[in-house]
């Protein structure tokens, strides 16, 4: 039998799944089946409704090898494994005459623990673990919460928190869950044998597609104890969101309270002169973060180093202590230890890493503190450090040893892959080196007619948007789109300050027009009511503009109401401008207008998501048209027809919203 060719094995694939075949996830399809063939790299940009997860995954499977599939969302992954997966490999099983097994893994702390769930947890003020079910009031929605979990656990065949639906509360499910530090591991637990991490981390070693997300991607990269099952292939979905995802798994915090908690759960554990050594260490650190003031520290004071110098060392006095220390009147003393281990490296860890001082790091102080007052006191201030940069990281951990294949609706900003290249610790593509990874960028286009369905209008009449100020005429102009849409606006906005104000005024201006604004229902049942009903509108921020799909006539106008540049006084992104700056570089251009043109391509991608939308984006921001930077921005939006004629885009408004309205009464 004559080995399936590529388009073969698509075109099953993609009739499976009632899809239609389309130009640019064939020559997806081709280049990834390319790369993978030569064990290169590959940026591939594919617009909304290429296709682009058979796109990958059809090329992936012919090529017979082990392939991790990352993204960055649950909704991806869900779509993958319960949907796409399952019917390609029926569809591809009489072509390649094997069946791929398939399987998805989490990080540790995604599955509950039956440990835990089963002889207690540790409780810090008191020796031993005790029953969270029996201490929490049956009545209460914590209470609730752990009871539908015990009976939810009894039930599962994964263990998985994604599968228990409705969810609950973050309070609920740590107490019934361990992360890998806080594990008894397998061979030493007495429900090893059933656990569901483990059994996931089975099923990952014998499949040949791993579904993973991000965060646990970044942990195998930058912790060197694999997580990960040995891969040939790496295909990287939603890449826009990587380099976020990765600086996140590689920031560390250090709180009063996380302190405190440690030097709680460590206390039974160790002789007294060492947890007084810890003790009067953790008082300290809490006085200097209650003086401390909020901004990126690029000196650590002195009284500050001494502070965490001190907390460092008592951490790993106890540290040591604990591993010599038995204590046999502690209930399931293993358990209780290796939670208060866990808790304590940690501070050990993280005041290490900021008192060693790599110039590599930024580090700041935080104090989020929405009511003020002594009521909140210490819970709001935090000491971070993060990496100035993770292309390095991801440059020697990512590329080494695999074809690696990264794809998004938006990689290719100011019209090339190179921005985004950088951030990934790629040289500018085409430049040569025998320790450069070598990649090529394509983009497959869309199969949207972007001119025709969209229009991208700036309001190049408005006065020129300041830091936090009154922006009347910005309203009236909201105002009066609004109302030419008939409603159905998604409102992107650079604060939820920003939104929450527009909001308000909005819902007194045009109350015949619902506002739905993120934070007042859950994310979920926002976006629900926003699609279920044309004339309603949905404020909100950051994961509005990359979380909301919705096709159809309740989504034809989405605003922007400034350029979503980074906040001049954010830590991070201003130390690496700096460091952009200080190297000979454009530090505006290769970290704040790269910032900004991810959001803006990310968010205006919410208006056309089917073959039949139409719409109008609003940028009501004068820069994108005024500004030099202006010209980068909008090559890395759709092709929309451009105006800055207010005129010409309420009168587009208004027709695209007779035509929906005229559609629904037929």
């Amino acid at each position: 039998m004559t080995k399936p060719s590529l388009p073969e094995l698509l075109h099953a694939a993609v009739t499976a799944v009632g899809g239609t075949e389309r130009p640019g996830q064939v020559t997806m399809a081709e280049s990834v089946a390319e790369a993978i063939d030569d064990g290169s790299h590959l940026l591939v940009q594919a617009g909304t409704g290429t296709g682009k997860s058979l796109g990958y995954l059809v090329p992936a499977l012919a090529h017979g090898e082990r392939v991790v599939v990352a993204t960055a969302t649950l909704a991806l992954q869900r779509q993958l494994v319960e949907r796409d997966l399952p019917r390609t490999v029926d569809a591809l099983h009489p072509l390649l005459r094997r069946r791929p097994e398939f399987a998805m893994l989490k990080g540790r702390s995604n599955y509950v623990c039956l440990h835990r769930l089963h002889e207690g947890m540790p409780q810090d003020e008191e020796e031993g673990l005790f029953d969270q079910f029996e201490a929490a009031a049956p009545t209460s929605k914590l209470g609730q919460d752990l009871l539908r979990l015990r009976d939810w656990a009894d039930e599962t065949e994964n263990g998985d928190r994604d599968d228990l639906t409705p969810g609950v509360s973050d309070k609920a499910w740590a107490q019934v869950s361990v992360s890998s530090r806080e594990c008894l591991g397998a061979s030493k637990c007495a429900y090893g044998a059933e656990c569901f991490a483990e059994m996931a981390r089975e099923r990952a070693k014998l499949a040949e597609v791993v579904v993973t997300n991000h965060a646990l991607l970044a942990i195998d990269a930058i912790e060197g104890a694999p997580v990960l099952p040995q891969h040939e292939v790496l295909i990287v979905d939603e890449a826009h969101e990587l380099v976020s995802r990765v600086t996140g798994v590689a920031t560390g915090e250090l709180t009063p309270g996380q302190v405190n908690r440690a030097v709680r759960r460590a206390a039974k554990l160790v002789d007294e002169k060492a947890a007084d050594q810890l003790q009067t260490a953790a008082e300290g650190f809490e006085r200097l973060m209650e003086l401390a003031l909020p901004g990126r520290l690029e000196e650590i004071p002195e009284d500050l180093g001494y502070a965490l110098a001190a907390l460092r060392d008592a951490s790993r006095t106890v540290i040591s202590a604990i591993g010599t220390t038995r204590d046999k009147s502690v209930q399931d003393e293993d358990a209780v230890r290796k939670q208060a281990l866990a808790s304590v490296e940690t501070v050990h860890d993280v005041a290490e890493r900021i008192v060693s001082g790599s110039e590599w790091d930024v580090v700041w102080y935080e104090r989020h503190d929405p009511r003020g007052g002594a009521a909140y006191r210490h819970s709001g201030a935090s000491l971070r450090v993060a990496p100035m940069s993770v292309s390095g990281l991801l440059r020697e951990k990512l590329f080494a040893d695999r074809s690696v294949v990264l794809t998004s609706a938006t990689l290719k900003l100011g019209g090339d892959f190179n921005g985004v290249g950088a951030s990934l610790g790629l040289a500018p593509e085409g430049t040569e080196g025998d320790d450069l990874p070598q990649w090529k960028g394509v983009d497959v286009g869309s199969p949207f007619d972007y001119p025709k369905q969209g229009i991208l209008y700036v309001a190049k009449h408005l006065s020129r948007p300041a830091r936090d100020g009154d922006r009347a005429d910005m309203l009236d102009e909201l105002t009066e789109l609004i109302q030419a849409a008939g409603g159905r606006t998604l409102g992107l906005f650079s604060s939820m300050r920003a939104a929450q104000q527009a909001a308000e005024e909005l819902r007194v201006r045009i109350p015949e027009f619902p506002i739905l604004l993120q934070g007042e229902e859950t994310l979920g049942e926002l976006i629900k009511n926003f699609a279920a009903d044309p004339r309603t509108c949905l404020f909100g921020t950051l994961s509005l503009w990359q979380g909301v799909d919705v096709p159809g006539p309740s989504c034809q106008l989405v605003v922007m109401d400034k350029i979503p540049f980074p906040r001049p006084d954010d830590p991070l992104m201003s130390a690496r401008q700096k460091a952009v700056e200080d190297a000979g570089g454009n530090g505006f251009m290769a970290v704040a207008a790269t910032h900004a043109a991810l959001l803006m391509a990310q968010g205006a991608g919410r208006l056309v998501r089917a073959s039949g939308d139409r719409g109008v984006v609003a940028v009501l921001d004068q820069r994108l048209a005024t500004a030099r930077y202006g010209g980068y921005l909008k090559s890395s939006l759709p092709d929309f027809w451009y105006t800055t004629d207010r005129n010409q885009a309420r009168k587009s408004l208004a027709a695209i919203d007779a035509a929906a309205r005229q559609a629904e009464t037929e």
